[in-house]
């Protein structure tokens, strides 16, 4: 009994705590609940946040003030693939109908292929379209003869996703291709005007031909590049002359610009035709370079004075329309018609016309080029191509003219012997020297050089008084003795010889005798048998 009871009381003692247990799990659960219900409700959700790398703007997006003369240097050395700074550069914002940003730079020597890769394909500009490159390979951006500018254009006004063919036909790009040579002639004309001359010269030194070149291909920007063109004078041999400090020094009554074509500095200044022009001090521009002719056929003017090439016929001084001077060449072409027509039937089709020269002084006379036609540098340069069309050298060769000097002494005794003797020799060697000297003195390359030859040695012999008609080498002299010796062996040769043959046909004859004999008497002893 007394077991009992206790396992009772401790049966009581746990059901008790048992109670008292989960009257305090309710309580907590009833705080935990009061207590969620007071937390606020929570989500997750992913952040990013983004760190700028490079937060250097596009040099071209920026202010032309807020860049360095080395940040530049920098960029075209970057895009260009050059070790050297450039001359100039140009950084601009196109605004108007399009807007777009861009530098141009000038580069600081001219790659070795400039001119063997003239025509093909260019990468110098870059064309970005907001930022994004859209193609380095455009052609179009600029012409052709400013192939050497790098640099780069940046649009908003074009599309990203266009294609070259969209670009070919775009008005934009139009736009801005015509800005951008605008600029860069702009930038070519204030490298020109610096102080410091040095880097103009460095620039036309390496880049002169494209400006000369963009005479021909843009005639719409003619009068830009011939700001820009430079040549040595006879007043400036060593130093290069523009066209405007040509025409800011030229005499009061000069009204054209005098220019000659050569290879030369010293080439130039020997010709008889530029004479008096020097000896009364007009400047005479010299064109060295081969493209230079070609380059001025294409300026016929510049600020309202014609340009004349004084190599050609025709030329007049400024102050020839005078009554006085045109009655003194009057008188002068009566005094010396005859010698005018005699000189042309002599020379014949090697030049169109002889006529009396207004321009020489030293010199007896001159042989110049027609109105038309190649010029004597001409011909040289056409004659030195590989691939010249000679049928076309036959066309457009230059129809020459002799110019004589009516006041030099050769003329005047020349014209005195064409006058009484005309049909003398010695005067029409005379004159077929002076013509061929003239032609050689003026540029010209003969046709004949060893009749040309043959006419020195004469006229060397008759200045020295030698007759050479009785002279003979020693070498004619041995070799007409032995010519003569082998003639009379062969002589007693052919003589030997007929007289054997002679020799041999009379044996012949006698044994055809003997033979015939022989036969006879053996038909008749055979006579005789039979009889």
């Amino acid at each position: 009994k007394e077991e009992e009871e206790k396992e009772e009381e401790e049966k009581k003692k746990e059901e008790e705590e048992e109670e008292d247990v989960e009257v305090k799990d309710v309580e907590e659960e009833e705080e935990e609940e009061e207590e969620e219900e007071k937390k606020p409700k929570t989500r997750k959700e992913t952040v990013w946040e983004w760190e700028l790398i490079n937060d250097t703007k596009a040099i071209w997006t920026r202010s032309p003030k807020d860049v360095e003369e080395e940040e530049y240097n920098a960029f075209y050395k970057a895009i260009s693939k050059d070790w050297e700074d450039p001359i100039g550069h140009v950084h601009f914002a196109g605004e108007g109908e399009v807007e777009f940003k861009s530098i141009l730079f000038v580069p600081g020597r001219a790659p070795f292929d400039l001119f063997e890769n003239y025509y093909a394909k260019s990468n110098k500009i870059k064309l970005y379209v907001r930022r994004v490159l859209i193609t380095d390979e455009f052609e179009d951006m600029l012409p052709k003869y400013l192939n050497f500018i790098s640099g780069v254009v940046d649009s908003d006004d074009l599309p990203l996703n266009v294609s070259r063919e969209v670009l070919q036909q775009s008005k934009v790009l139009k736009v801005i291709r015509k800005k951008l040579v605008a600029k860069t002639l702009s930038m070519l004309n204030s490298i020109a005007k610096r102080e410091d001359k040095e880097g103009y010269k460095k620039f036309y030194d390496n880049f002169g031909k494209n400006i000369k070149l963009g005479l021909m291909e843009d005639s719409a920007n003619k009068i830009k590049l011939a700001k820009l063109l430079r040549f040595n004078s006879s007043q400036s041999k060593e130093d290069l002359l523009s066209l405007e400090d040509y025409t800011g020094r030229m005499k009061e009554n000069q009204k054209s610009i005098y220019y000659a074509a050569g290879a030369s500095v010293e080439e130039i200044e020997s010709k008889p035709y530029l004479e008096k022009l020097l000896l009364r001090g007009y400047e005479v521009l010299y064109l060295t370079d081969p493209i230079d002719e070609y380059a001025m056929q294409q300026l016929t003017e510049f600020e309202d004075k014609k340009f004349i090439n004084v190599s050609r016929e025709g030329f007049k001084f400024d102050d020839e329309d005078d009554d006085a001077v045109k009655e003194r060449e009057k008188e002068l072409r009566e005094e010396y018609k005859d010698l005018l027509k005699w000189y042309k039937d002599l020379l014949g089709g090697q030049v169109e016309k002889v006529v009396l020269s207004n321009r020489l002084t030293q010199s007896p006379c001159a042989v110049v080029s027609g109105q038309y036609g190649y010029t004597a540098n001409m011909e040289r340069i056409m004659k030195a191509q590989a691939f010249s069309d000679q049928g076309r050298m036959g066309f457009m060769g230059s129809k020459k003219t002799l110019e004589l000097n009516p006041h030099h002494p050769i003329i005047q005794e020349l014209n005195g012997k064409c006058t009484s003797t005309p049909d003398d020799q010695e005067a029409k060697d005379i004159a077929l020297l002076l013509f061929d000297t003239a032609a050689i003195n003026s540029g010209y390359s003969l046709e004949k050089p060893d009749e040309f030859a043959k006419r020195v040695f004469w006229a060397l012999n008759q200045g020295l008084n030698i007759d050479l008609e009785n002279w003979k080498h020693e070498e004619e002299i041995r070799v007409k003795e032995t010519a003569e010796k082998e003639e009379e062996e062969e002589e007693e040769e052919e003589g030997e010889e007929e007289e054997d043959k002679r020799t041999v046909e009379t044996q012949m004859r006698t044994n055809r005798t003997n033979r015939t004999n022989r036969t006879r008497h053996t038909n008749e002893r055979h006579a005789d048998v039979s009889t």
